[in-house]
């Protein structure tokens, strides 16, 4: 299988810098070809001038001097020294500025890059590189340099690491240097013992191959993926070498012929583009071969369309699933919408008659380019801004939303063990999403994202005070999943001393959150003897109301369920301390002396409209009109009994209360119901639900006029967020 192929239809060669980065050697090709064999392993350069040469080819009016004495400092600095394979060192320092060198990176990293051994390794001071070569480089250098195992024992790895993400955060080439690093050292790995090649081939997969991915440098993520791969696995490894091994021995090459086929689609179309074919690399190979089973000509490479406008893209892909037949599952447009990695590109697959499918990508040569060096491919970040403005997280290259997200919780990682595990995990989440809140901002989570993890990254620890969320304008639990594109509204309650609940930690999904709620859990340890009844909440222990008792304070006789609360002590009592009749509206009804009850099902009040029916016992129970009770007991054949309203206006009603759980809920309500002259009968709480609580009240009221008001007073309680009348089926 060729491994590039041009299309004879463009006319002309392409110039400008998309011309020098094709120029570039093919680090994904070589990689490759250094895995099929030892004979294919190319010779590590031994002068300078191979990096000049390399570096001219995208910069051409590079200043090459601080090159030039970069090599001469590290080249005496590390004279003598050598490394395990028997090389002498200097071919490291060299080697990965090479490999930034190919990416396209600027002077000042590879300048670094250069140095970036001289500090930990030889008697070079930092002081001397910042003198010698300025600030920035000295800065590069002191980011990727390794903290001594003298002084941090077994934590030096994890603290390393943290020390070089957070000079990360300010400037991103400092991991540039550092995954170039690891690249060369993963590809001279086989000197040492299996068991060490086994725990570095871990921490590159656990946390560079990610980080490689997060700042879109895909040429080194996809052969250090094959490193990796050949050592953590070495069965499956051969046995994908020996397939693509095969493949490329094949006489016919379909993915070939539907190149050709492309070619010709564009060629009529008159759309100048390349048509390549990249062949995929082992670990992507072995993917495939999993989930299809027996691999086809077709499934060992994909196409890649390369056109110069934006515009194009889309011209080709009309092109292609007019004139193929197109796999409309398999495709996604990542240039209207980029990965949070700054990946741009259209994907789609189109199918031969015989079953062959072929994936093919769209995309500019710019576009090509941040795809295979990523953040390198930005160049300075401290240079100008340019005028065409950028969003998302383009906007600060030298800040990524994720990389904002790591170093905040990162800080409050409490030892080393903890930052490396949660480190790990964090980085294990591969794809982000991007939800909005109302105010039109964003906020960029990891997929599976609830709205605590939300609340954490929007709020910092101020969310211990988050009582719920809307989601796309409807109310949701903070329990719920997130999903790219929604709005998140987050409800915060007022109370200072609002806590999260332990139950938090089951839905955190980010480390931020988690951390956050492990330290106040941990400030806060859980009472031995928590409330009972009214005294639980979702948030830990609420202060009961004054005046209300839980179901086991009740007397006995209560009827109003498992977690009734009498109120006898709230209501009034007489000169002789009985209590007080309820209060009750006046009912006039036309039969002379039958007793009148108003329905407990929904708590008719005037002015509601309202019917009556005779029960047992000359007893009229009077209802509102609207309530289902009164269409069960008409089908039924029930008689009504006209009643109509008084002159007294004296009331009772039930409410109905839903909020989420929070501490000292409970006495803000009632409180709130007190000042609005509402004497409570009873109230029932329901235990939690999914976050949610619902309460029930029996209230007085010494005017019906009243019942608005004291509706709008519980629905302002923080945490309350609806109110209702009583209406129930069952009653």
């Amino acid at each position: 299988m060729s491994a590039e192929a041009t299309n004879p239809a463009t006319p002309g060669p392409v110039t400008g810098p998309a011309a020098r980065w094709r120029a570039r050697i093919d680090l994904r090709r070589l990689g490759r070809a250094a895995l099929l064999g030892p004979a294919a392993r190319d010779r590590l350069p031994d002068a300078i001038g191979h990096v000049a040469e390399a570096h001219r080819a995208h910069h051409p009016d590079a200043d090459l001097e601080p090159l030039r004495r970069a090599w001469v400092l590290a080249e005496s600095s590390h004279r003598g020294q050598m490394r395990k394979s028997g090389e002498p060192y200097i071919t490291h320092p060299l080697a990965v500025t090479l490999i930034l060198a190919e990416l396209g990176a600027e002077t000042t990293t590879l300048t670094a890059s250069l140095l970036h051994d001289t500090v930990e390794d030889t008697d070079v001071t930092l002081d001397q590189v910042g003198e010698q070569f300025g600030a920035e480089v000295r800065y590069l250098v002191d980011g990727v340099t390794k903290l001594e195992k003298v002084d941090y024992g077994a934590a030096a790895e994890p603290e390393t690491f943290r020390k070089m993400l957070k000079a990360t955060g300010s400037d991103v080439r400092v991991m540039s240097i550092k995954l170039a690093d690891r690249l060369h050292n993963m590809r001279t790995l086989g000197v040492m013992r299996p068991e060490k090649q086994a725990r570095i081939a871990k921490v590159t997969r656990d946390v560079l191959i990610p980080l490689a991915e997060r700042l879109g440098v895909q040429a080194l993520k996809t052969e250090l993926e094959d490193l990796v791969f050949a050592i953590l696995h070495p069965e499956e490894y051969e046995h994908t070498r020996e397939l693509i091994v095969d493949n490329a021995s094949r006489t016919d090459d379909p993915l070939a012929e539907i190149a050709d086929e492309v070619r010709g689609v564009l060629r009529d179309a008159d759309i100048q583009a390349e048509v390549v074919i990249r062949p995929r690399h082992f670990v992507s190979v072995h993917r495939v071969a999993r989930k299809r089973g027996q691999l086809r000509g077709a499934d060992f490479g994909r196409l890649l369309v390369l056109v110069n406008e934006d515009a194009d893209c889309y011209g080709v892909l009309g092109e292609l699933h007019t004139c193929l037949t197109p796999v409309v599952s398999e495709f996604k447009d990542f240039i209207a919408v980029p990965k949070f990695n700054l990946y741009q590109s259209l994907h789609t697959a189109v199918a031969r008659p015989d079953g062959q499918v072929a994936e093919v990508l769209i995309r500019t040569h710019q576009m090509h380019k941040v795809a295979e060096a990523g953040v390198i491919a930005l160049g300075n970040p401290y240079a100008p801004p340019s005028e065409e403005p950028v969003d998302g997280e383009r906007e600060d290259p030298t800040r990524p939303g994720w990389l904002s997200r790591l170093l905040d919780w990162q800080e409050a990682a409490p030892d080393p063990d903890t930052f490396w595990s949660t480190l790990r995990e964090d980085l294990a989440q591969d794809r982000e999403i991007t939800v909005f809140r109302p105010d039109g901002g964003t906020l960029g989570l990891p997929d599976g994202a609830t709205c605590v993890d939300a609340a954490y990254a929007q709020y910092g620890e101020d969310a211990h005070a988050c009582i719920g969320a809307r989601v796309n304008g409807r109310l949701a639990t903070l329990s719920t999943v997130l999903k790219d594109g929604d709005t998140v509204q987050l409800l915060m309650g007022q109370d200072p001393a609002s806590e999260p609940s332990r139950e938090w930690l089951e839905h955190a999904h980010t480390p931020a959150a988690r951390i956050a709620i492990q330290r106040w859990l941990a400030t806060h340890p859980v009472p031995e003897a928590p409330g009972e009844g009214l005294g639980e909440s979702l948030h830990g222990t609420v202060e009961r109301p004054e005046g209300l008792q839980s179901a086991a304070e009740a007397p006995a006789g209560s009827t109003d369920g498992p977690a009734a609360v009498d109120a006898q002590r709230s209501r009034p009592r007489t000169t002789d301390g009985s209590l007080a009749r309820p209060r009750n509206a006046d009912v006039l009804v036309d039969q002379p002396g039958a007793t009148v009850r108003l329905a407990g099902c929904c708590t008719p009040v005037p002015p509601d409209d309202v019917t009556g029916f005779a029960v047992r016992g000359g007893a009229v129970t009077v209802h509102r009109v609207e309530c289902p009770a009164v269409a069960r007991m008409k089908d039924a054949g029930r008689p009504e009994v006209e009643v109509r309203w008084g002159d007294t206006a004296e009331c009772r009603v039930t409410l109905y209360a839903e909020s989420f759980g929070r501490p000292h809920l409970l006495a803000d309500l009632t409180e709130a119901m007190a000042l609005e002259g509402a004497e409570i009968v009873s109230a029932t709480v329901e235990p939690p639900s999914q976050q949610r609580v619902r309460h029930t009240y029996t209230v007085d009221l010494p005017d019906a006029a009243l019942l608005p008001a004291l509706m709008r007073a519980m629905r302002n309680v923080p945490g309350v967020y609806d109110v209702s009348r009583a209406q129930t089926q069952g009653a």
